[in-house]
């Protein structure tokens, strides 16, 4: 399916804790929408209070529009039930990775791992 629509999304589940996991796993505590197709696709199995990081360079309007959104999630209240922290994912990574030789390419490949670095910190 093209990058940036329902069809297109692709997620994981990670486990972290001070012990064995031994399910698969409920509704997730945290959600890291790297866009808005992201978003769309997977807040339905977020229950009320769970965060949600946002990778706000990716909130086009062109983007948003793909998916469905009239307006903005992230400014219309539709998400007043979750505890959202808009972060610049894409900016930070190629800002971090700017003096290490790699092409932009491969800076918004990295961000995965800001992503997963960023969840561990927290």
């Amino acid at each position: 399916a093209p990058a940036g629509t329902l069809p297109g999304v692709s997620s994981f589940q990670l486990h972290f804790a001070d012990h064995d996991i031994l399910t698969p796993g409920d509704a997730p505590d945290v959600l890291v929408a790297m866009n808005p197709a992201a978003l769309k696709a997977n807040l339905p199995d977020l229950p009320r209070g769970a965060q949600i990081i946002v990778n706000t360079d990716e909130f086009t309007k062109r983007a948003m529009a793909k998916v469905g959104y009239a307006a903005s999630p992230l400014e219309d209240g539709s998400l007043d039930a979750y505890r959202v922290h808009p972060v610049p994912l894409t900016t930070l990574t190629i800002e971090a990775l700017k003096d290490s030789g790699l092409a932009r390419r491969d800076a918004e490949r990295a961000k995965n791992m800001f992503a997963l670095g960023l969840l561990s910190w927290m």
